[in-house]
């Protein structure tokens, strides 16, 4: 087959392969970092299933705690990203091209109406309370069943210790990343 001609490279079609790249790149984003709820889950229940059988095993809570920081950081990067490139599009993108095009309108409307919902805030606030559950309260919880019914050992305890300033890190971050106003 003969090539035809190249398509002529304009401002307007370099923004909208712009434009195409960063969905593409929120969309797998997206996927990943929704996984990774899934992943917390699973990593959850597999220690407290190895838990359970035996209270001699308690020391085995301490492995969700780093689990927990390790999964819970790339999903608040992650969701930090799919913001970003959301708001690049809002604040860079849409109205560049919107001013070539020569439009009222910005051309990638959906981009912000879709943040205008009444109910947004009230999602964030939830989406932020399931994180915290998630990535935060249920490890603790395991910390605390450590340190009631744990063998303490002055390395277990430290170690205990240092997972707990971990999980309060990653809390502080995720609730300042929260993105709880409307605009």
């Amino acid at each position: 087959m003969i090539p035809g001609p190249p398509e002529e490279v304009t401002p307007g079609r370099v923004l909208l392969a712009e434009y195409e790249q960063l969905k593409a790149e929120q969309k797998s984003r997206i996927a990943l970092r929704d996984n990774l709820i899934y992943a917390m889950l699973a990593a959850t229940a597999a220690v407290i299933a190895a838990t359970i059988p035996s209270t001699s095993r308690t020391a085995l809570l301490l492995l969700l705690p780093p689990l927990s920081v390790l999964l819970g950081w790339t999903y608040l990067v992650n969701d930090e990203k799919i913001s970003a490139i959301g708001q690049y599009i809002r604040g860079t993108l849409s109205p560049r091209l919107t001013a070539m095009v020569d439009q009222s309108d910005d051309v990638f409307g959906w981009e912000a109406a879709h943040r205008q919902d009444r109910r947004r805030v009230a999602r964030k606030r939830l989406q932020l309370a399931v994180d915290l559950l998630a990535f935060c309260f249920g490890p603790a919880a395991a910390l605390t069943v450590f340190w009631v019914n744990g063998h303490l050992t002055w390395p277990l305890l430290t170690v205990s210790l240092a997972e707990s300033a971990g999980l309060v890190a990653l809390g502080v971050q995720i609730t300042l990343y929260a993105d709880l106003d409307r605009s």
